[in-house]
């Protein structure tokens, strides 16, 4: 059996959720406290640690990443508790693929390939470097894994080099000079 991932278990959950209310007829309630019309990202706290998207947000050099979030519409999916370890293309990363394929990406119809990417740069878990070794695979989102490669202190992913680490409430970010593509199926 596959393996659901974060957003097929959220609606599966829901679905469930929805399901054992009984047939009730009474009305919905407002929980007090909760945002309107927005999840997680939209809770104000400038006190707290960052999470992984507002780390993403906060960096200039991750604009291409945070667009690419919420054109994927997973900008709350990882402001949730995780824990999640995610490798962050820069936005040079970016400009190294090939003309127009990040507009082509964010394009509404190519929604599905563009959560399969960036599902591919986000395991479930925390992976810190010191516990990383040359040659380990670590499974992704998105079902498929990436291959880390440890040598003389420096890291990779799949090839692209760790050139960051920063630290997050729900997880840890590395910054990455290349962006993971998945393996064609």
């Amino acid at each position: 059996m596959k393996a659901l991932t974060i957003p097929a278990f959220s609606v599966i959950a829901g679905l469930f959720l929805a399901s054992c209310g009984g047939g009730s007829t009474s009305s919905p309630t407002t929980v007090v406290g909760e945002p309107a019309g927005g999840g997680q990202s939209t809770v104000k706290d400038d006190v707290s640690e960052k999470d992984i998207v507002r780390v993403a947000v906060g960096s200039p050099d991750h604009t291409t990443l945070v667009t690419a979030l919420k054109a994927a519409e997973y900008v709350d999916v990882l402001s949730n508790a995780g824990p999640f370890t995610v490798f962050a293309p820069t936005n040079d990363a970016f400009d190294k693929l090939p003309a127009g394929t990040v507009e082509g990406l964010l394009k509404p119809e190519s929604k599905d390939a563009l959560r399969n990417i960036l599902e591919y740069h986000v395991s479930v878990g925390v992976y810190k470097l010191e516990s990383m070794k040359d040659g380990q695979t670590i499974n992704q989102v998105n079902l498929d894994n990436i291959t880390i490669g440890a040598k003389d202190g420096k890291y990779t992913v799949n090839g692209a080099n760790i050139v960051g680490t920063v630290p997050a409430s729900n997880g840890i970010v590395y910054v990455i000079d290349g962006v993971l593509l998945p393996p064609k199926k």
